[in-house]
């Protein structure tokens, strides 16, 4: 098969090859994200009126949808032709109105004539104690009954087009569809009883009962997971391809490591142990490396990174690692500096604000090999920063980082090993639908000695209180954040500023020990502010959501969040990361402003009741979906029409084992079952992966 086979070619015409369906209609349809026939397969409805015929009206209740029959009884014509128009209509039981508003008077005497027997249907309103339906959906005689669908499905719209018009087009998009290849294993389609594709799709469009609509109804599970399973596949044919992808052998003497590891003032985890093993197993594979250090908050990948980072330079050659901003970079550079220090390692940084011959001089290290490990920000992706013999590039909160600067990375070295960090604990249904192509090393252990944070839920109008505390404990040597929502003061939500807040708080403690850091400030102000309280210069360090990755100040022990109902619940347990990081008892007070919503409430109870990154993340994919997780937008996970991997994740990891199980053993989908699968890869318009079959 080569190119897209001829049966979906009608499927991916213009929208305006249907029926129905002009410029006009076609710009409408994109707002929509419907821009060809295929993309209105999948537009299903979201959920259906039921038209069953009813005797009378009597019982209904208002704004519920009714279908009756009717004796036309007389026609109020008003004097002024754009006055509400109203007919009298009597059902089995009850009289009542038909109303209409600047209607043609012929037209609705014509269609609606005194004396005779009509079917309407429409939505029952009442208006001063009298009963009516305005302007009714349908008005069809006797023998026309069949015209008026008795469960009639409803779909989402954009401006200019109804639900009526939607209704013709899908019809007659229904009648074009083809009968395509069952992709679906045999074994698989008969335990669960699910009917071929073509059938499926007509039942999606048109239920017959209103539970036909949901989302484990045969009918649209089987369409999920042919969703699914396109996407997973997608993600074995890349994992092989880059499995075939040629590497270098990066094999590490081991020396370095266990120099560091023997004077590290704490024990790894046996997490840690465990990611180190398998990130130097696969540098050592004459394969390229693709794999993500996923941590929860605490659990010490920068540890993990370092060794990984020693093996490139035991080899011979060097490594980078890779910060969104100036203050991650120049951390992880100052925590790696003692390190490389005691076993003569050069280590540098490389930021925006590095230029002249100062810039010059590293850049001419870098080339000459005499920089073994590099940190640095965005800065190391321009031209003009080439390396010796790049062996490792590790990207620290990777999804910062578009794809396209990931590849660059890997561009400056020759076939250099990729590994990407995230403090973000991934729900396995994220991980599953994301990450697949990528080998993931999980840290859920904490390092040793490390205290449980107590986390509080405290009303925003004990504030007096909690500065008291604040108080003693800042005269007893501790450090403190204090995280506000916004940076200025909004009159539409009543949430104090971090300006403001620093203000209060400088006149409540000398100003001297209060800092303040928020997205506005200049790079330079930023770093100073965060050294100064890094220093332990500054106690209280006033803050936006800038802090939320990253930061480590082992002696700051008190995390105060502000409005705390109005963060994610992943973004809470991120700030309250910053803090238990040393051998202190540590706590987070959680202020919020009575009276809090359900939601909020599970939120802020949920962090109070565990500090699992994991469950935590699980629960906050179940309470705000997948589009907003963490508090920021994860732009890589991709957006499924039909499946819900939140709540479908067997789904989901039936789909991985299949995709991985046809691959292996049909690699170039060549069997009929093949063959099938890449008619639904480019059913999913997938057709750069389907490429890669025809690599090596």
């Amino acid at each position: 098969m080569i190119g897209r086979p001829v049966a979906l070619i009608p499927l991916f015409s213009q929208l305006e090859s249907l029926p129905n369906v002009g410029p006009r209609i076609t710009k409408s349809f994109t707002q929509i994200s419907v821009e060809r026939p295929r993309d209105l397969i999948y537009h299903f409805p979201y959920t259906v009126i039921d038209r069953s015929h009813c005797d009378t009206i009597r019982y209904a209740k208002t704004n519920q949808v009714v279908t009756v029959l009717v004796t036309v009884l007389n026609h109020r014509s008003p004097a002024n032709k754009r006055a509400t128009y109203r007919i009298d209509v009597e059902d089995a039981e009850k009289k009542f109105q038909v109303v209409f508003f600047n209607s043609n008077q012929d037209y609705l005497k014509r269609i609606l004539p005194i004396g005779e027997q009509r079917i309407i249907s429409g939505k029952l309103e009442e208006f001063n104690g009298l009963r009516q339906i305005v302007h009714p959906d349908y008005i069809e005689m006797v023998e026309n009954s069949g015209k008026i669908p008795k469960l009639e499905p409803v779909y989402h719209l954009t401006e200019g087009i109804s639900q009526k018009l939607i209704h013709k087009i899908q019809r007659a998009l229904l009648e074009k569809l083809p009968n395509l290849p069952e992709w679906i294993s045999p074994e698989k389609k008969s335990t669960e009883g699910w009917m071929d594709w073509k059938s499926a799709v007509e039942i999606a469009h048109t239920p017959r009962q209103i539970h036909e609509i949901k989302l484990e109804f045969p009918a649209r599970t089987r369409l999920a997971y042919d969703e699914l399973f396109a996407h997973q596949l997608t993600l074995a044919l890349v994992r092989k391809y880059r499995s075939r992808s040629k590497g270098r052998i990066t094999e590490g003497t081991g020396k370095l490591q266990k120099c560091i590891i023997k004077n590290l003032p704490f024990d790894l985890t046996q997490d840690q142990i465990k990611a180190i093993s398998e990130i130097t197993t696969d540098m050592a594979r004459p394969l390229k490396m693709n794999r993500m250090l996923q941590g929860d908050v605490g659990s010490g990948k920068t540890i993990v990174a370092f060794m990984a980072l020693l093996s490139s330079v035991e080899a011979g050659g060097q490594g980078v690692l890779m910060a969104p901003t100036e203050v991650l970079a120049y951390q992880h550079y100052q925590s790696l500096k003692p390190y490389a220090k005691s076993v003569s390692i050069a280590l540098e940084i490389l930021t925006g604000h590095d230029s002249g011959k100062k810039r010059a001089n590293k850049l001419k290290k870098l080339l000459n090999g005499e920089i073994d490990i590099l940190v640095g920000t965005h800065s190391v992706f321009q031209q003009d920063v080439t390396f010796c013999d790049l062996r490792l590039a590790i990207v620290d909160e990777q999804h910062k980082f578009g794809v396209s600067q990931r590849l660059s990375l890997r561009k400056k070295g020759n076939a250099t090993d990729v590994l990407v960090m995230t403090a973000t604990p991934i729900p396995r249904s994220l991980a599953l639908s994301h990450y697949g192509d990528l080998d993931i090393s999980m840290l859920k252990e904490k390092p040793a000695g490390r205290k449980k944070i107590k986390t509080a839920m405290i009303s925003f109008s004990r504030i007096t209180e909690i500065i008291e505390r604040l108080r003693n404990a800042i005269q007893g040597g501790k450090q403190c954040y204090w995280v506000c929502p916004l940076l200025e003061e909004s009159e539409k939500v009543e949430l104090i500023s971090a300006i403001e807040r620093y203000n209060k708080l400088c006149n409540i403690f000398d100003e001297k020990v209060v800092g303040l850091v928020h997205g506005q400030m200049l790079p330079a102000e930023k770093n100073q502010a965060f050294l100064k309280f890094q220093n332990g210069e500054t106690k209280l360090l006033v803050s936006t959501t800038v802090i939320e990755v990253g930061v480590n100040v082992p002696n700051a022990s008190i995390m105060i969040i502000e409005r705390a109902e109005n963060f994610g619940l992943a973004q809470l347990h991120q700030l309250r990361g910053r803090v238990g990081r040393g051998n202190t008892q540590s706590s987070c007070l959680l202020l919020y402003k009575s009276p809090l919503s359900d939601l909020a409430y599970q939120r802020l109870d949920t962090l109070r009741k565990t500090i699992d990154g994991f469950r935590i993340a699980e629960t906050d994919l179940r309470l705000r979906g997948a589009g907003d997780l963490i508090g920021m937008v994860q732009a890589g996970i991709p957006k499924f029409r039909i499946a819900d991997p939140r709540v479908q994740l067997d789904l989901m990891e039936h789909a991985q084992i299949d995709a991985r199980k046809l691959i292996k053993k049909d690699p170039k989908l060549e069997s009929p079952r093949g063959q099938a699968a890449r008619t639904l890869l480019y059913l999913f318009s997938q057709e750069e992966v389907i490429h890669l079959l025809s690599v090596g």
